[in-house]
């Protein structure tokens, strides 16, 4: 008899619907957390929570404490009370994807957010957390990627499958440079990933981007900085997860994600509302494994599959590129673009620091000649660097010294590869054309 009055009261408290969804109630709430009675649903279980003004709000469960379900809420300012009723509308980690997503904007949960009167048909399905490969059976890399920036081109040559970092300070032209590419490269697909910009910019940036010859080969997944921390990195997932699947169609893609910095920071707000203890300048230690699991779903695809070649653009706070984001990312990256200040305070844009930046397999896929007229122009950039304020300050003067000399006659030539209008092209040929131009005496 005991067993049975067990039986019924668990039926009652958790209510199947449809065989696998379950209904429960709150039993706290703090701020964005809610906790409730437990039922089996995985983490990343999508809830939909009564509110107490008949409305409702989405949450997603994020872990399991003292045997109650932990939902993280995706609304802002919701009305809940303690037993709110409490819904699973979707416990499934697999998204919809198709080719009908190109051309469209979609926010965290795939809906359209683009306004446009076509239907969004997706009538296949892909993991949002990625399909594993085997490192062994990853292609090498060995074909350019054109992404139409002179200065990338030339000097820091991104091959298909490469991951990137864009890393720079707030302001000095991370936007304008992720725009330029987005137009420019010659990558099958583009995917980016707006996640956490400000709600201006989302607006601007797309209309930018998409005309009618980028709008058949791009999708744009945007969730701006005022969603929920969930939704932020449910973005980048989804984003994320659409750049595989296309890989998988044998495609090459293009996979922009602006930026890396705003989803660890939503990383570490529910990682600290679960609990976790904060460790290097308050980042807890979900934070850092989740960067390179994020990265590695990136870069070649097996037998018969494309390649996604990616760029994080990483905001180091006050200019410091020895942030914990900045170190851990670049540690995992195939090479990054550093963005000097000084540069755009000259007007040079994209103001790409030649001094700091590198591609890791550059060397591996352009000529000697190439690589040789690369170093050459990146030595004279470190050697006019160095020595400037010298022949400012007229403590310098010409014929002292060979390599000073030629440092001072490279710097003009040296700015006008490096510097680009953002609506002007520069593909590869043309790239090697100005390169050659610094070399000639």
């Amino acid at each position: 008899m005991v067993i049975l009055n067990q039986i019924i009261e668990n039926i009652n408290k958790h209510t199947v619907v449809n065989n696998c969804f379950y209904r429960s109630r709150t039993t706290k709430f703090d701020g964005r957390i809610v906790e409730c009675d437990s039922f089996p649903s995985p983490i990343g279980t999508i809830c939909e929570i009564e509110c107490n003004d008949k409305t409702s709000v989405t949450g997603e469960i994020i872990g399991f404490k003292e045997n109650k379900n932990v939902i993280a809420v995706h609304g802002q300012n919701a009305n809940i009370v303690l037993g709110s009723s409490i819904n699973v509308i979707n416990a499934s980690t697999n998204i919809n994807v198709g080719d009908d997503i190109l051309g469209r904007v979609v926010d965290a949960f795939g809906n359209p957010i683009d306004n446009s009167e076509d239907e969004l048909f997706l009538n296949e399905i892909w993991p949002i957390n990625g399909k594993p490969i085997n490192p062994m059976d990853r292609k090498p890399i060995v074909d350019k990627l054109d992404v139409g920036i002179r200065a990338i081109n030339s000097l820091f040559t991104v091959g298909k499958g490469q991951r990137l970092g864009i890393i720079a300070g707030s302001g000095v032209g991370k936007s304008i440079l992720l725009g330029m590419m987005t137009k420019f490269t010659e990558a099958d697909v583009v995917v980016v990933g707006l996640i956490g910009e400000r709600g201006r910019e989302l607006g601007n940036f797309i209309s930018e981007i998409l005309n009618d010859e980028t709008k058949k080969r791009t999708t744009i997944v945007a969730v701006p900085a005022d969603q929920s921390p969930l939704l932020r990195i449910k973005g980048a997932e989804r984003a994320t997860a659409i750049a595989e699947y296309f890989r998988a169609k044998g495609k090459n893609v293009l996979l922009i994600m602006d930026s890396l910095t705003r989803v660890a920071h939503a990383k570490r707000e529910v990682g600290l509302a679960l609990g976790e203890q904060p460790t290097s300048k308050g980042y807890p230690p979900s934070v850092i494994s989740m960067i390179p699991n994020l990265i590695e779903r990136t870069g070649s695809g097996g037998k018969n599959e494309g390649s996604i070649t990616s760029f994080y653009t990483i905001l180091a706070d006050s200019d410091d590129t020895n942030d914990p984001v900045v170190d851990t990312a670049r540690a995992i990256l195939d090479g990054h673009i550093i963005l000097s200040r000084e540069l755009a305070q000259l007007g040079i844009f994209p103001a790409i620091d030649i001094n700091f930046s590198l591609s890791r397999v550059m060397n591996s896929i352009v000529t000697n000649d190439q690589k040789d007229k690369a170093e050459f122009v990146k030595r004279m950039y470190s050697i006019y660097q160095e020595n400037k304020d010298l022949v400012l300050m007229g403590g310098y003067s010409k014929g002292q010294n060979e390599e000073i000399d030629m440092a001072m006659e490279s710097w003009p030539k040296i700015c006008e590869l490096i510097k680009q209008d953002y609506k002007t092209k520069s593909d590869f040929s043309d790239c090697i054309k100005k390169l050659d131009k610094i070399i000639r005496k």
